[in-house]
C-alpha cells in the first residue's frame, strides 16, 4: 500500500429487459446482498477486528490480536483520524488532518489500559498524486482494494486514508505502519507489483514522502518529522 492510493469507484449497473427471469435473478442478488451485510456487519463488531480503511470486508479489517498493545492502542487512537481541510492534497500534511485528537484518544486508551508507553515510533507514507483524465476510477479502485488486501495480511498496516481528487485530479493517500520493515514486506507481493506497473498508465505524476510519528513517554509529547534511517 506503500505505493497506491484510490478514488472511491463507483459503478453503474447496466441496463436490462424486464422479464420472470430478471425478477428470480434479482431476488437472488438481493437475498446474496443481504447475506453479505449481516456477515460484514458480525465481522465489525467483533472486538477484535478493527476497520482502519474505507473498506470493510474482513480481508481489510485488522485483527487487533496480531499487534503488540502499543500498536494495538495506535490503532484505535488512528480511528478517529479525520482531514480538516479540502485542499488536503497539496497543504503541508500535519496541517491536513486531527493528529492532536488522535493523540488525546490515545492517551485515554493508554490510560485505560494501564500500559506504560515508552518511547515508541511509527512509519508514516504519505502519497500525493495527478490522475491522468483518461484514468477510469473502477480500474484505480480494483488495483488499491487488491493491494490493500495483500498489505494487511503480511500484518503491521494500522491505518489507510485517501480522499478524492480534485478539479486538477490531485489527490492524497496516507498510510501508517507499525515500521519500515512492515511497510516493505506489505508492498512487495503480486497485487502491489501489479498495481505500481499501472501507475505510468493511470497517473500523470505522483510523490512520496516517508514520515516518522514519535511518540514520548506517556505519550505526553509526539511529532511528525521527516523520517531518517
Amino acid at each position: 500500500m506503500s505505493l497506491q492510493t484510490s478514488t472511491i469507484p463507483y459503478y453503474a449497473a447496466p441496463s436490462h429487459k424486464a422479464g420472470g427471469q430478471l425478477t428470480g435473478q434479482l431476488k437472488d442478488q438481493a437475498h446474496i446482498t443481504i447475506s453479505e451485510r449481516i456477515e460484514e456487519k458480525n465481522e465489525i463488531e467483533n472486538k477484535d477486528l478493527l476497520v482502519v480503511s474505507p473498506y470493510t470486508e474482513k480481508p481489510h479489517l485488522l485483527d487487533l490480536h496480531t499487534l503488540e498493545l502499543e500498536s494495538q492502542l495506535l490503532a484505535e487512537a488512528l480511528v478517529e483520524l479525520k482531514c480538516l481541510r479540502e485542499d488536503y492534497a497539496t497543504a503541508p500534511y500535519t496541517e491536513s488532518f486531527n493528529w492532536m485528537e488522535v493523540m488525546v484518544s490515545l492517551q485515554k486508551l493508554i490510560e485505560q489500559s494501564g500500559l506504560a508507553w515508552k518511547d515508541s515510533s511509527f512509519y508514516i507514507v504519505v502519497f500525493r498524486s495527478q490522475i491522468l483524465p483518461t484514468t477510469i476510477y473502477a480500474d484505480l479502485g480494483v488495483l488499491d482494494k487488491a493491494a490493500h488486501a495483500e498489505a494487511m495480511a503480511s500484518g503491521g498496516f494500522l491505518k489507510y486514508w485517501f480522499g478524492t481528487p480534485n478539479e486538477a485530479g490531485r489527490n492524497l493517500a496516507t498510510c501508517v505502519w507499525r515500521s519500515q520493515h512492515d511497510a516493505r514486506v506489505g508492498s512487495v507481493g503480486p497485487a502491489h507489483e501489479q498495481a505500481a506497473g499501472a501507475a505510468r498508465k493511470l497517473y500523470t505524476e505522483w510523490a512520496i514522502e516517508r514520515l516518522r510519528l514519535s511518540i514520548n513517554d506517556g505519550a505526553r509529547e509526539w511529532s511528525i518529522t521527516k523520517w531518517i534511517n
